[in-house]
Order: C-alpha cells, then sequence, then structure tokens
C-alpha cells in the first residue's frame, strides 16, 4: 500500500512539476528523507491524485491559497509553474492572484503577481 502511495505521488509530482519537482525531492532526500517521503506520499500520492478534481483545478486551489498564506514565494513559484504546466493560461494565474486582493490584501496579490511576473519572464527566456 505505502508503496503504490509513493509511487502515485512521483507520478503526479512529475506531471504538475516535472524535473523541478525530482530535484527538490532529491534536495529533500539527502537532509530528510522521510519527510521527502511524506510529501510524494500524502499530498501528491493521496490528495493530488484523488481524481474529484482536475490537476488544473488544483493547482488554481493551491496558488490561491499559497497567495493567502503570503509567506511561501518558492512554493508559489513552483505550483504557478505547474498551474501553466497543467493547461491553466497565464491570464488565467492573474485572475486568480487578482482575486486573492479580495480575501488576502492587496500586498499579498501584488507579491503574488510579481512572482507570476518573474515566472512568465523566465519561461519567455527559454523559448
Amino acid at each position: 500500500m505505502n508503496q503504490d502511495r509513493f509511487t502515485r505521488g512521483q507520478q503526479e509530482l512529475a506531471k504538475i512539476h516535472g524535473h523541478i519537482g525530482e530535484g527538490v525531492m532529491a534536495e529533500l532526500n539527502t537532509i530528510a528523507p522521510d519527510f521527502a517521503r511524506l510529501i510524494l506520499e500524502f499530498p501528491y500520492g493521496d490528495i493530488y491524485s484523488r481524481g474529484v478534481l482536475s490537476s488544473r483545478e488544483r493547482q488554481i486551489a493551491t496558488i490561491a491559497s499559497l497567495t493567502t498564506l503570503g509567506n511561501a514565494p518558492k512554493e508559489l513559484r513552483a505550483h504557478i509553474q505547474g498551474a501553466l504546466n497543467v493547461g491553466c493560461t497565464r491570464q488565467e494565474v492573474v485572475e486568480v492572484l487578482m482575486q486573492m486582493a479580495v480575501y488576502a490584501g492587496f500586498p499579498a496579490a501584488v507579491n503574488a503577481i510579481l512572482i507570476a511576473k518573474e515566472v512568465f519572464a523566465e519561461l519567455d527566456q527559454r523559448t
């Protein structure tokens, strides 16, 4: 059973974050292997793989939540990229972040939008 959770987690992580997610997990594995495994098994293996929400819908919810938290810029960056990887458009990402001004405040939304701008610029430089 645990191997199934781990395998599902690896598959979901790869679908959303690609090689970047694998790199983060490898880094975590060098210092906290149990924590790296927990991340793969619980959020990705159990929650992300449930099938009720699409990967796209889950990434929208995740970037909204991370924006509201306001203290997780690395994770927000990764999930903005993940949202784009699973089919969200840049316009949709920005719209979600603008919506968060209503609930998290303008500073949180501005910070998130500026992170999205950086992600978009990095993607544009790769092409």
